[in-house]
């Protein structure tokens, strides 16, 4: 006799949960949830000036190239991206992304394929506020004898109008102290700024410093040793670019739930689509308020995450609708209610077995991976575990009730041919 192997379950096989008597109580828990994460938002706005982190990719920001040759050598080089992230971390310079980028370059030795990177910073400027406030303090302090009636920044440039003369030599250890490198003037820059206006007799100076391209440049050649940063090119992404992906990103997941439960109303029946729709918006604002209460950044790979997110939760939901209407054609003997309970409980090891092998290795990501790929993995993260339990404790409640409301009750009348009728009568009448 052969000896039967035993395997090991998850779940037993024949379990009997029953799903349906916890209905109601799941299904107010997750609305107070759901408005938990709506009021979420409105606490950063009020706490932080917004509702969610957003990136360069929603809020504008600077992006520069950026390629690396050896001092020694003037060869082209490639850096690891982990040292420049940790680089930034170490200057305080929160949200910057990186991408790598390669392209070819014609050199003395024949064309060269350089491994460079892309920089996003939210940073429009290389100053912030408080140093061009420390900086105008610091300017007017030391040439308070030249009789400087303003000075006044405007983006990377401050403006001063003063009695007697400043050269930029002059001007520069200021600006040093406050971590800002100021241009050197041209000649043209030179006599002009060296002689006073005609009309008013007051000398009217600008002192520009370097943007944010060789800002970053010098603090990561300060960080990577001997290597060279060079800015390839830099451009600032607007606002209203940002403004415009995040409007599109809010479509993209309207059209989403739209089309899923156009799929549902065809695919099975109109009596699903409404609990998956409901099922497909919780699990994007849950997803959502998690992002809002751990202040995590939202880029445009978080909308991909929250979309695969949408995916995965409706791929569950339309197994489970699945079982139900394949048992309701099997078992009419039985109430709905009981063929829910049925046809979640054979599901259930699937669903759950499916999702913890996708959680796990998101997971990972989340734990090892870094920036994009993190922000990817974290959405996913969380909406695993709030798909599956839509699918479960949303759609088929919301499924049961509009079952129960508008496709039950008392059977219909059945017609009765007029000859049997008469027939019943006489009988009776004879009786």
């Amino acid at each position: 006799m052969s000896e039967q192997h035993k395997f090991r379950y998850l779940l037993q096989p024949g379990s009997n949960f029953a799903f349906v008597s916890k209905f109601r109580a799941w299904m107010i828990g997750s609305i107070l949830l759901m408005a938990a994460s709506i009021g979420a938002l409105f606490v950063n706005k009020a706490v932080r000036g917004d509702y969610m982190n957003w990136t360069i990719d929603f809020k504008g920001g600077t992006e520069i190239i950026y390629s690396f040759k050896d001092k020694a050598t003037g060869e082209y080089v490639a850096v690891e991206p982990a040292k420049v992230r940790a680089a930034f971390a170490g200057a305080n310079e929160h949200g910057v992304e990186l991408n790598d980028i390669s392209y070819t370059e014609s050199t003395p030795k024949g064309d060269v394929t350089v491994k460079g990177l892309m920089v996003r910073s939210p940073r429009f400027s290389s100053t912030t506020q408080a140093q061009q406030d420390k900086a105008r303090e610091d300017f007017l302090a030391k040439f308070n004898d030249r009789e400087v009636g303003k000075a006044t920044w405007s983006g990377e440039r401050m403006y001063v109008r003063s009695q007697k003369a400043i050269t930029n030599a002059e001007a520069q250890a200021v600006f040093a102290a406050n971590a800002l490198e100021l241009k050197a003037w041209s000649e043209k820059e030179r006599d002009q700024y060296a002689h006073p206006d005609e009309g008013t007799g007051e000398y009217n100076t600008v002192f520009s410093v370097y943007g944010l391209d060789r800002q970053y440049g010098t603090l990561l050649e300060k960080s990577l040793g001997n290597v060279q940063a060079q800015a390839v090119q830099s451009y600032g992404v607007g606002a209203k670019a940002g403004a415009k992906l995040r409007d599109d990103a809010v479509k993209a997941l309207i059209y989403a739930i739209f089309l899923i439960m156009l799929y549902l109303a065809f695919r099975f029946d109109v009596r699903y689509a409404p609990g998956a729709a409901f099922a497909t918006i919780h699990d994007a604002v849950m997803v959502i308020g998690v992002f809002a209460v751990t202040w995590t950044e939202v880029s445009l790979v978080s909308v991909a995450g929250l979309l695969t997110v949408i995916g995965f939760s409706v791929n569950d939901t339309v197994v489970v609708f699945d079982r139900i209407r394949e048992n309701q054609s099997k078992l009419k003997d039985k109430k709905i209610e009981r063929i829910i309970d049925i046809s979640i409980n054979e599901m259930l090891v699937r669903s759950v077995l499916t999702s913890l092998t996708v959680f796990s290795i998101t997971l990972l990501m989340n734990l090892f991976g870094t920036g994009v790929v993190r922000n990817f993995a974290f959405a996913m993260n969380v909406g695993v575990i709030v798909g599956v339990y839509s699918s479960i404790f949303l759609a088929a409640p919301l499924f049961l009730w509009i079952s129960k409301k508008w496709y039950s009750g008392p059977a219909k009348v059945r017609a009765i041919p007029a000859s049997v009728a008469i027939s019943e009568k006489s009988t009776s009448d004879e009786v």
